[in-house]
């Protein structure tokens, strides 16, 4: 191995792309749909959709309707009814439903944790096959697609049906508005609701108050969202780590993408701040391990994490001193917020969520000085933790506003399944879209290189395994909503929307590294572009 002044002359290097996106582009951000002009127009819709819910007595109309404001994104606006709705007690699933009515409860049931026998479609079956009548049935077939997702370890009967639906559906697909790319489980809820907002649009039988209220809803929380963005550039700027961290991503609105995917709501405008100031820190010191410093730079780069004291760098790169010094700051600051506003000390927190991190960075750089490539179990144990999942979602309890309760810190910490499983998905995720290019430049084997190494597979086989092991991920996750009862509803949804973030990021490729394209597309249409309203054309 090189000595380390001479690894310290002849840095690696990413060679990432500059920021597509400015400060100064960013700080013109502008829309017409403020609450001052709408608010009043806002609340009406809102009451009268609240009205309409309420009002609804047939169980079956009352689900589709649920089923509508989740998929338009405005079912958050009415949390309580529709917790009372899709509640065992009040949504039966009868033997004269059809398929379409009986899939959607079923989905509906255990999406909010409920847990729903398979047995409930043993109706459509006939020696315990699916009817082939069915296969005319696309309403039917793709509330079944759609339920099938929901499925958990061992239910055969529900892989069965995901392949009979799929099957009968894809021929079928050019006369249906909907995708079966992404399953609607697993797709990013702000990003559904912009595409199905078109969708209904055309629909001829659409409810006019609720596509006004979906459309006017999204344009006032794009709004509070380039607030967030302003105030986040001017921050990003600040740091400048555009000139004295130049060997890392420049990557602040797509940073932004990963706390917009987590949450959406208004109500978490702090989280979505502070996540995406995690993620900023967090990338900068991610290209510090794989790309920057020497293997003796980095084991005292995080003596110094653990230490969590400046001085314990000396001799270090200036860049180094950077990032530590930006952690700890961010840290302070974060735990002085939550001091005052929730008089919880939250630093001892904080601190070990950034050390095991970069305990788990380092974990990679070691292997990557040794020329080792783990076997992909051994790769997993650490990658979820590497991935950051554990760090992010800790960092966006502390943030939520909500008290904190030390159980569900301690969950997080110790013993939550479902973390584990959505932080498996992000690191997967991230890897089918990432691997290709960091071969390239040869940096630490991911979960696709291990597995080819291991199994001696084509890189075919081994993506067909990766995505295998993300649906069984989901399968997994499926149990913990039922079985999570020990976790915030709020705090499931963000560590459920992680993985659908990841998904949607890491689709087409590598969408923050290469940040054109889909992402930039995506981000336009999320926080730069408002839905026209003047028609219901």
């Amino acid at each position: 191995m090189s000595s380390n002044m001479t690894i310290s002359k002849e840095r690696r290097s990413a060679n990432y792309h500059p920021s597509i996106w400015d400060p100064e582009i960013i700080d013109r951000f502008t829309t017409s749909y403020t609450y001052e002009i709408y608010g009043n127009q806002f609340e009406d819709l809102k009451e009268n959709a609240r009205r309409l819910l309420t009002s609804t007595k047939d169980s079956s109309t009352r689900s589709k309707l649920v089923d509508l404001m989740q998929r338009l994104g405005v079912a958050y606006h009415f949390e309580e009814e529709i917790k009372e709705a899709i509640s065992p007690s009040c949504l039966h699933i009868e033997d004269d439903h059809d398929l379409y009515t009986t899939a959607l409860h079923f989905r509906l049931l255990r999406e909010r944790g409920h847990f729903v026998s398979t047995d409930v479609f043993d109706k459509f079956k006939k020696d315990g096959k699916f009817m082939e009548r069915l296969n005319r049935d696309v309403k039917g077939l793709l509330s079944l697609y759609e339920a099938s997702y929901l499925m958990t370890v061992g239910e055969d009967d529900l892989e069965e049906a995901q392949y009979f639906s799929f099957k009968h559906l894809k021929s079928s697909m050019e006369d249906t508005e909907e995708s079966l790319d992404i399953p609607l489980h697993w797709r990013l809820p702000r990003l559904e609701a912009r595409n199905f907002i078109d969708v209904y649009r055309r629909d001829p039988m659409n409810n006019p108050l609720l596509l006004d209220l979906a459309r006017l809803d999204f344009n006032l929380v794009q709004s509070q969202l380039q607030e967030e963005l302003k105030e986040l550039a001017r921050w990003w700027k600040a740091l400048n780590f555009k000139d004295t961290l130049s060997f890392a991503r420049d990557r602040l609105m797509e940073n932004y993408l990963w706390a917009l995917g987590i949450t959406f709501e208004p109500k978490f405008s702090q989280c979505r701040i502070v996540l995406t100031k995690f993620v900023c820190i967090l990338s900068a010191i991610d290209d510090l391990y794989d790309v920057y410093g020497s293997i003796n730079e980095l084991e005292k780069f995080t003596d110094a994490v653990s230490r969590w004291d400046t001085k314990a760098m000396d001799g270090l790169p200036e860049c180094m001193k950077i990032c530590l010094s930006t952690m700890i700051d961010f840290a302070d600051e974060l735990a002085n917020l939550i001091q005052s506003k929730n008089d919880f000390n939250a630093l001892p927190y904080l601190k070990e969520a950034w050390l095991n991190l970069c305990k788990s960075y380092l974990v990679e750089a070691r292997w990557f000085s040794m020329g080792y490539t783990p076997k992909l179990s051994e790769y997993l144990e650490n990658a979820w933790t590497s991935v950051g999942g554990p760090a992010a979602m800790a960092h966006a309890y502390l943030a939520m506003g909500c008290t904190i309760d030390k159980s569900t810190l301690n969950c997080l910490r110790h013993g939550s399944k479902l973390l584990y499983w959505s932080s498996r998905i992000t690191r997967l995720s991230d890897d089918l879209g990432t691997s290709q290019a960091e071969i390239e430049r040869g940096d630490v084997a991911k979960s696709i290189h291990c597995y080819m190494k291991e199994k001696g597979a084509s890189e075919d086989e081994a993506r067909d395994y990766i995505k295998n092991l993300i649906a069984y991920s989901w399968k997994k996750m499926n149990e913990d909503i039922i079985d999570s009862k020990s976790l915030p509803k709020p705090l499931v949804n963000m560590i459920l929307n992680m993985a659908r973030t990841a998904q949607c990021i890491f689709q087409y490729g590598d969408g923050i590294g290469t940040s054109g394209g889909v992402t930039k597309d995506r981000l336009i249409s999320l926080v730069v572009k408002p839905i026209s309203i003047s028609t219901h054309s």
